[in-house]
């Protein structure tokens, strides 16, 4: 695969591939995605945001894996760059967790952080 100006930001283990696949076979609409991100909320300032969406942006970056699309805006890429996105055995998080670099804390459940502080100042909601 070759290098691209804007890299997908976050790395998908075979694991949580499989997953999502089965997740995108069971309740995906014809023309949904899997769309991943950030939003602000949660215990720990971050919510991670990992669902089926039909509204593509032209500030998605976009992976194509075993025929599942999945994009993350790039507001959202500044906040998971370098992340990985694993399957678990936890299905209270549908069996998939991010693995974030970038988070200095966590929540107890794992579905929110607190950025570090280079991008602490960086708002995915803003402009």
């Amino acid at each position: 695969m070759s290098e691209t100006p804007n890299p997908f930001p976050v790395e998908i283990t075979p694991e949580a591939v499989t997953q999502l696949v089965r997740l995108v076979k069971r309740k995906a609409q014809p023309g949904q995605f899997v769309r991943i991100g950030v939003k602000g909320g949660g215990c720990s300032g971050f919510e991670y945001v990992l669902r089926l969406d039909d509204r593509r942006m032209e500030i998605d970056r976009v992976i194509e894996i075993e025929g599942v699309e999945v994009r993350c805006d790039s507001k959202s890429a500044r906040f998971l760059q370098g992340a990985r996105l694993v399957a678990t055995a936890n299905l209270m998080q549908g069996g998939l967790s991010f693995e974030n670099p970038n988070a200095t804390r966590s929540c107890g459940c794992g579905t929110s952080f607190t950025p570090g502080p280079a991008r602490a100042n960086s708002d995915p909601a803003a402009g």
